[in-house]
């Protein structure tokens, strides 16, 4: 048992002894609400940052009939709704309707609800995005019940940023914190209007850094109470600073869960920076189509552990494709940052001015090697190109069979349409090969890190390995790259 209880009590002097009462007593005459010390005063901090809140509705110019017009819920509420994942009935009607009515006028119709807080003393409000996305008409609400309606400077969906002005000064702006200094289990709060309900304050912990949830951005993960009319509104820390913006939560039933997500601060201020000075986000781009490394694929090429982002595709003429960097690169580091996912690599990317010419680190069949890339400006996508059908061979026999594969090589215009060097065709996948993934139609460019440019390379490569162990493949399906492991039969 404990240590304590093992030393006699007779040691225990008189005096000390009844300290030892008095005190007990003490605590157990103190409310428990006394004796609990560790729990933060919010008070003060709410005091402080309240003011610098605010409530954001927005309207839009819809058709309706001046009588016999019926009533329904319109498509921006209804993506509303979605985004937090609440549902909604399938009859419910959609947007307003009307029954042999006159012509119908256009008029204000209520959109939704959010929250905004201050950047600037001058007017400056930042929200999320999809607050004030398709409103035509943006009202702002102060603490002390001012309104102003909202000019929207600028928002930018990928990353749920909005900024909007109002035409006021001497106002209460927040203070920027550090995000670099937030700790998991840090105790924030949050000031916003869930379900239009005011200056509502709820509070919790961090509960996770760098979120990836698929988004552009890593989010802040809290169990703040964070419900449908919190959107745009601050995160914040107990020094009484601005660390994020709270976006989205993860529900199945519509209502709190436990998990809510919060835009960083600095992402989200350079964000806004660049909104207030242009109206628009500029982003950097290389021209790659990247995808997770397997912890499988990483040991099979020499990798270590699974880290950075694979290329899957280079776009022809694209910085990438310019600076040498193929399919089947794994970027392991921008300008010296390590690529711990491949969600990494577009967010750094996207982070540098075009035209900054930039390091990239590729990992390439056992080495790595760094190509000085010239980042370009993000634009549409293009769409990707198939490849030609390839003329018919006659499979090749072998050390492929033992595999399930029947290869045979590539013609000229193949090598031209795919941007290769070389590689073989795969005839006929089976077994192995084709419990691996394999198919009619792949390339295979390499294996086993060795580069592959005829079919006599192939099968030398193959008459070298380890039957009995797994072997990496890389190969191009149209104009994507991608590692397999085939297998052998147990």
């Amino acid at each position: 048992m404990f240590a304590f209880m093992k030393k006699p009590w007779r040691v225990l002097t008189l005096n000390s002894l009844f300290a030892v009462v008095v005190a007990t007593g003490i605590l157990a005459a103190m409310p428990a609400a006394a004796q609990i010390r560790t729990l933060p005063d919010f008070t003060d901090l709410v005091e402080q940052v309240s003011p610098s809140v605010v409530n954001i509705r927005t309207s839009e110019k819809a058709k309706a009939a001046v009588a016999g017009g019926g009533s329904g819920i319109d498509e921006q509420m209804l993506e509303f709704f979605r985004r937090f994942g609440i549902p909604v009935p399938p009859n419910m009607p959609r947007g307003p309707r009307s029954d042999r009515a006159p012509a119908p006028q256009e008029e204000a119709q209520p959109r939704g609800v959010g929250s905004g807080f201050i950047l600037t003393s001058d007017g400056f409000v930042m929200t999320n995005a999809h607050v004030v996305e398709g409103a035509d008409e943006v009202i702002v609400t102060l603490t002390d019940n001012r309104e102003y309606k909202a000019k929207i400077i600028g928002a930018d969906k990928r990353t749920d940023v909005a900024v909007v002005k109002i035409e006021a000064t001497g106002l209460p702006a927040v203070k920027i914190g550090d995000v670099s200094r937030l700790k998991v289990g840090e105790w924030v709060m949050a000031i916003g209007s869930p379900f239009g309900l005011e200056n509502t304050v709820t509070a919790g912990i961090v509960s996770a850094k760098q979120r990836d949830t698929g988004d552009y951005l890593p989010f802040i993960q809290t169990d703040v109470a964070i419900n449908p009319g919190n959107s745009g509104g601050p995160l914040i820390n107990m020094r009484g600073e601005v660390v994020g913006i709270n976006s989205q939560i993860y529900s199945r039933s519509g209502g709190f869960q436990g998990i809510s997500f919060a835009i960083p601060i600095d992402e989200a201020a350079r964000v806004s920076d660049q909104l207030r000075t242009t109206g628009k986000v500029t982003r950097g781009r290389i021209g790659v189509q990247i995808d997770q490394v397997s912890k499988e694929v990483a040991e099979s090429i020499g990798l270590g552990k699974a880290q950075g982002a694979l290329v899957r595709g280079v776009e022809a003429g694209a910085p990438a494709d310019k600076a040498g960097i193929e399919a089947g690169d794994i970027i392991t580091k921008f300008d010296g940052r390590t690529i711990d996912k491949s969600s990494d690599l577009p967010r750094l990317v996207g982070n540098v001015k075009p035209g900054t010419k930039s390091v990239v680190t590729v990992f390439r069949r056992g080495t790595t090697r760094d190509f000085s890339v010239v980042v370009a400006e993000v634009e549409a996508e293009k769409p990707v190109r198939k490849a030609s059908a390839a003329e018919p061979k006659p499979p090749v026999a072998g050390p492929a069979q033992v595999l399930g594969l029947a290869v045979s090589d590539i013609t000229d215009a193949q090598k031209k349409e795919l941007k290769i060097k070389g590689g073989v065709k795969v005839d006929t996948a089976e077994g192995a090969a084709a419990r691996a993934g394999l198919r009619e139609g792949d390339v295979i460019i390499a294996i086993a890190n060795t580069e592959i440019t005829s079919t006599k390379e192939f099968e030398a490569a193959l008459a070298k390995l380890d039957k009995s162990k797994a072997v990496n493949v890389l190969l191009r399906r149209g104009e994507l790259a991608q590692y397999v492991l085939i297998r052998p039969a147990r």
